[in-house]
């Protein structure tokens, strides 16, 4: 899944960065308003995380902006803990949910995974198969009968998209676009790559070829 980050404060940034690259998210930053209203219109985000004091243009002024042009992209907002004007005002904005500063880093990531498992209708705890189950925090799977499999950053960046949307198909384009962040080569075939690496992992039926158009997992 991918990230937009909206933050300028350079060095929360920068931890925040790590923190959500360790649990599997591909994430760009910007530190500037305008920026952040452009790509967030430009990207097909899986989830926004925006703080509201940027410069360039208010946080909460390019929040307005992408609900008024139709972006229901999930956004949760960053405020000063003791600023609850700030907390309504986001709310009111079009907000998702939002999380005061300071913050631990376990609830915001824990809060933008609950965020996304609703945008996308999954509104159970776990990430499920028939006969699997996708461990987030450990990024492996777990099989019925106990069996385990770890995944690489890749492979589980990968597996979470196929299994947020099942019975979808997904084109090559649409993965790399939720997969990888905004320095990845768009050129590569590497998600061919991957896919076959799944299949070898979870079951060559479990991730079918429609030909032409991309992959559906079932």
């Amino acid at each position: 899944m991918r990230l937009l980050l909206v933050e300028d404060d350079l060095s929360l940034a920068a931890l925040l960065k790590l923190k959500c690259k360790a649990a599997g998210f591909a994430l760009d930053h910007v530190a500037d308003g305008l920026e952040a209203e452009f790509l967030g219109n430009e990207i097909p985000y899986d989830g926004i995380i925006l703080d509201l004091g940027l410069p360039g243009k208010p946080g909460l002024a390019v929040l307005k902006s992408w609900r008024a042009q139709g972006n229901r992209t999930p956004v949760l907002v960053l405020t000063a803990r003791d600023a609850w004007h700030e907390r309504v005002d986001g709310l009111k904005a079009g907000a998702d949910d939002y999380l005061g500063k300071p913050f631990h880093m376990e609830e915001l990531l824990a809060r933008i995974q609950a965020l996304i498992r609703r945008n996308t209708g999954q509104l159970h705890q776990f990430l499920t198969a028939p006969g699997l189950r996708l461990d987030e925090d450990r990024q492996q799977v777990v099989f019925d009968d106990g069996r385990t499999v770890p995944l690489t950053a890749t492979e589980f960046r990968l597996l979470r998209y196929f299994m947020l949307h099942p019975g979808k198909i997904l084109s090559k384009t649409r993965l790399t676009e939720h997969v990888y962040d905004q320095d990845f080569d768009r050129d590569s075939n590497l998600i061919e790559v991957y896919v076959r690496r799944l299949r070898a992992r979870i079951g060559r039926e479990r991730i079918r070829t429609q030909r032409g158009q991309g992959y559906i997992f079932r």
